[in-house]
């Protein structure tokens, strides 16, 4: 049985609250496909491997993190941008895009489900750092305190799953207690989560001048990768239309990079 488009993209609007945000990109449908569908794929970026993998898997809809309109919107159709837009527009398919909003959304957000796969504790976590008028970070600390190793393992473990190395500036306490974190490209909150007490930093991908700031500021910083740290929302995304929507077909497709 089909679902109206216009039904989900409303749902996830209202979910994730996308008009409490003042964002770098348009929140909600960007690409307007058929009016019902029955199989939606998840991702973290949109573009063309996401989008051959969801045609496989005959998707009407595909609801991404990182969509395909930034800023002022698209400037030209060409190039990888005419090549995308064709793969949606030539098969019917929807594009719906959330970034600001599930970053920080309680319970399918990126930063909770990157809190959740490290193990730190429900209790006490405290939202930092403002990002466009929201406390964008989040803070927490493990059940016991770690040694830095142990916790730069722990979280290789919990986000790279071993597969690889986080880049690490071990500028911090020999042992952590409190943990800040925003996942994506969020290193300039490196100094709103020092001023917030935190020992160690943990975000995806770094700016040249984060390091530096970290030995500065004497707090340990980790950059585990802009997509590994990203991949958490919209794998929550799926498992939350599936649950709201029984009818429809819904995958998490990963894409993986090691940015």
């Amino acid at each position: 049985m089909t679902v109206h488009l216009r039904d989900v993209v409303a749902y996830l609007d209202a979910t994730l609250e996308i008009d409490r945000f003042k964002d770098y990109a348009p929140n909600g449908l960007q690409v307007e496909g058929a009016p019902e569908i029955d199989t939606v794929v998840t991702g973290v970026s949109a573009n063309t491997q996401l989008f051959e993998r969801a045609l496989e898997l005959g998707a009407d809809l595909v609801v991404v993190h990182h969509g395909l309109i930034w800023g002022g919107g698209i400037g030209r159709v060409t190039g990888p941008t005419a090549a995308r837009l064709r793969q949606l527009l030539a098969n019917g398919v929807s594009l719906a895009a959330y970034h600001l909003p599930l970053d920080k959304h309680a319970r399918l957000g990126n930063n909770t489900g990157l809190a959740d796969a490290i193990g730190l504790a429900l209790a006490g976590r405290d939202a930092f750092g403002d990002v466009r008028g929201h406390a964008l970070g989040l803070s927490g600390a493990w059940p016991q305190p770690l040694t830095r190793d142990d916790a730069i393992a722990r979280i290789t473990a919990g986000v790279l799953g071993q597969r690889a190395a986080p880049f690490v500036f071990p500028y911090g306490p020999d042992v952590v207690r409190k943990v800040g974190l925003c996942t994506g490209a969020a290193g300039d909150l490196i100094e709103a989560a020092s001023l917030h007490g935190c020992d160690l930093y943990l975000t995806g991908e770094l700016a040249e001048r984060a390091a530096e700031l970290a030995r500065e500021l004497q707090i340990t910083l980790v950059a585990a990768g802009h997509y590994a740290t990203e991949v958490f929302g919209p794998q929550r995304l799926a498992d939350e239309l599936r649950m709201q929507f029984p009818s429809l077909s819904v995958h998490f497709v990963g894409v993986p990079t090691p940015i």
